[in-house]
C-alpha cells in the first residue's frame, strides 16, 4: 500500500471563503489569488471552487495558459507584470491583464507590437518598497503609458505593509492610504487595494480616523485580491483566528500512526534527545517528516510541542521532525478514550497534521505556523510532491 499520508483539498471551504471574501468586498470586484499554484493546493484542484470569482491573480505564464487551458475566459491579471519582452506577445494571445511597476516595463510596452491594446495595473510604491512607482513619480508613469497606443485602460493599485498589523484602528494602512489618494485622486481608473487582511479588517469601514476624504471610497475600491484567506487561514493570525474571521481550512495533511512506543522516565526521543519523559508514557509515530514539507524546526521539547491531533484529540508533538517521521505524545488520547471506554490508540490511527479530522475536530494551520515560528503560506506552499492529493 502507498505510504498513508495525503493532503486532502475542500471545495467546500473554498467555496465558503471566495463567498466570505465576496461578503466583505461590497460591490468590489474580486480576484481570487492562486498564484505559486494556488498557494500549494494545486490550480487544476481548487479552479472549480473558485471559478466564481471575477479573475484570477497569479505571477507566472506558465500558470495563466493552465488557467485558461481549463476554460477560463474572463481576466487573468499577472501580479508582477512582463520580465521580458517576448513575455507581452503572450499576454496577447492569452489576454492577459498585467501590472506595470517599473520604467523597463512601459520600454517593452512602448516598442510591442499588437492589434489588441493591453489592460494594465500601474503600480504605486506606497510604502511597500518592493515593487511600483513612489508617489512623486506615478503620475508621469501614468502619463506615459497613456500616451502608448499599445495600452487600452489603466487601472491603479498598491500593496500594503501592514494590513495585519497589532497597531489600533486603521494605523497599519493610514499612511499608505494617504499617500495613494493624494497622488491619484484626478486619475481615472478602477482602484485595487485590499489583500485579505485589509479586506477582512477595513475592507468597507468608514475610515474616519484616516483624515483623507474619499479613504474608505478607495479601500473598497473596485478590485479586492483575497490571497490566504480563501484557502482559510487568518492574514492576521493571533491577533485573530481563522474561526473568529468564520473561515474554514482549505487543506487537511492527514496521515496515520505507524508504530506505538512504551517509555520510561528519562527515555528521549528522536534525533539529539531534545525530549525526555518525565513519567511513563506512550508516544505514536508517524508518517510524517521534513521531507514531506512538515517544518523540521517545529517544537517539541519537554513543556511545548507543536499541535497536533490524533483520532480527533488535541497532542503535542515530542522530540525532533525526521525526514519521514515525528512522533507524538499519546497521553492525552489515551485519558480521552478511556473517559468513553473505548480502547487505546494504537498503529492506524487518524494523525491530523493541520486541517478537518473525520471526527469533526479541526486544528487550523495557523496555530501550526504560530508553534513553528512560521506562517500558514510556508506550510501551504511546502507540502512536498511525494504527498498524495486527493
Amino acid at each position: 500500500m502507498p505510504r498513508p499520508i495525503q493532503a486532502t483539498v475542500h471545495l467546500d471551504a473554498l467555496r465558503h471563503n471566495l463567498a466570505r471574501a465576496r461578503a466583505a468586498a461590497g460591490d468590489a470586484r474580486v480576484w481570487a489569488v492562486v498564484k505559486a499554484n494556488a498557494y500549494g493546493h494545486g490550480i487544476e484542484r481548487v479552479f472549480d471552487a473558485l471559478r466564481a470569482a471575477d479573475g484570477f491573480a497569479l505571477l507566472d505564464l506558465a500558470e495563466a495558459q493552465r488557467v485558461r487551458d481549463l476554460g477560463w475566459r474572463g481576466p487573468i491579471l499577472l501580479l508582477e507584470g512582463a520580465f521580458e519582452q517576448r513575455d507581452l506577445e503572450l499576454c496577447s494571445r492569452l489576454g492577459l491583464w498585467h501590472v506595470v511597476h517599473c520604467d523597463q516595463q512601459i520600454d517593452m510596452l512602448a516598442i510591442h507590437k499588437t492589434q489588441v491594446p493591453h489592460r494594465v495595473f500601474l503600480k504605486m510604491n506606497s510604502g511597500m518598497n518592493r515593487l511600483g512607482f513612489r508617489p512623486a513619480q506615478f503620475r508621469s508613469a501614468w502619463t506615459r503609458l497613456n500616451a502608448l497606443p499599445q495600452v487600452e485602460e489603466i487601472s491603479l493599485m498598491t500593496h500594503f505593509s501592514d494590513a495585519d498589523s497589532a497597531l489600533p484602528g486603521a494605523s497599519g494602512v493610514a499612511h499608505q492610504v494617504r499617500a495613494f489618494v493624494a497622488a491619484t485622486h484626478d486619475l481615472p481608473g478602477e482602484r485595487s487595494l485590499c489583500n485579505s487582511a485589509a479586506l477582512l479588517r477595513y475592507g468597507q469601514s468608514a475610515l474616519n480616523d484616516l483624515g483623507v476624504e474619499g479613504g474608505d471610497a478607495v479601500l473598497s475600491s473596485d478590485w479586492v485580491r483575497p490571497g490566504i484567506m480563501v484557502y482559510g487561514s487568518a492574514p492576521d493570525h493571533p491577533q485573530h483566528t481563522s474561526g473568529e474571521w468564520a473561515l474554514q481550512p482549505a487543506m487537511t495533511l492527514a496521515s496515520q500512526l505507524i508504530a506505538v512506543q512504551d517509555l520510561q522516565p528519562g527515555d528521549a526521543v528522536g534525533y539529539g534527545s531534545t525530549f525526555r519523559a518525565a513519567q511513563a508514557m506512550r508516544i505514536g509515530v508517524v508518517a510524517c517528516g521534513y521531507a514531506d514539507g512538515y517544518p523540521r524546526h517545529a517544537p517539541g521539547a519537554a513543556g511545548q510541542g507543536a499541535p497536533v491531533l490524533v483520532a480527533g484529540v488535541r497532542t503535542r508533538l515530542v522530540g525532533r521532525v525526521s525526514m519521514d517521521m515525528l512522533a507524538v505524545d499519546l497521553t492525552p488520547v489515551d485519558e480521552a478514550h478511556a473517559q468513553r471506554g473505548l480502547e487505546a490508540v494504537g498503529p492506524g490511527a487518524e494523525v491530523v497534521l493541520w486541517g478537518r479530522s473525520q471526527t469533526g475536530a479541526v486544528l487550523p494551520i495557523d496555530e501550526v505556523a504560530h508553534a513553528a515560528q512560521t506562517i500558514a503560506y510556508e506550510l501551504m506552499c511546502a507540502v512536498a510532491s511525494r504527498v498524495g492529493f486527493a
